[in-house]
């Protein structure tokens, strides 16, 4: 068995603090609020600040709305607090934090598939034209 120093020991059972996404809304309509909490808290409980809130539904002009205080965040950041992978990936849409790497990985791959998709049936329309100019005998 591993024994761990006291003040580690102390550090390992109170956790640490996170910004993370707090799933609020309701059946088929989800909101999320931005917050500061300890990561031993449930992902809907108790939470030390509200930082934004994002709204992943498109609004009547195709919106996804995000408010942020970023002056806070700025302030949890510096006191250590860790993010979590989805709301640094919505900080760097925001232009807050770099691009994680993923969101432009997947951006890439989508307008590739886009691509092929839209070149296959460009493709197949002058085929199947071609086919039905075709005299039956």
């Amino acid at each position: 068995m591993v024994h761990l120093s006291l003040n580690l020991l102390k550090y390992y059972h109170r956790g640490f603090v996170c910004i993370r996404f707090a799933l609020g809304g309701c059946t088929n309509r989800p909101f999320y609020k931005i917050v500061a909490a300890h990561n031993k808290r449930a992902r809907d409980g108790k939470f030390l600040e509200q930082l934004g809130s994002y709204d992943p539904m498109p609004n009547v002009f195709n919106e996804k709305l995000v408010s942020l205080n970023l002056d806070r965040v700025k302030y949890w950041l510096g006191c250590g607090a860790q993010m979590t992978k989805p709301v640094s990936k919505l900080l760097g849409l925001s232009g807050f934090f770099p691009l994680h790497p993923m969101t432009v990985t997947g951006a890439e791959r989508f307008h590739k598939e886009q691509a092929l998709m839209t070149q296959a049936a460009s493709q197949q329309e002058p085929t199947s034209a071609s086919e039905d100019e075709q005299p039956i005998a």
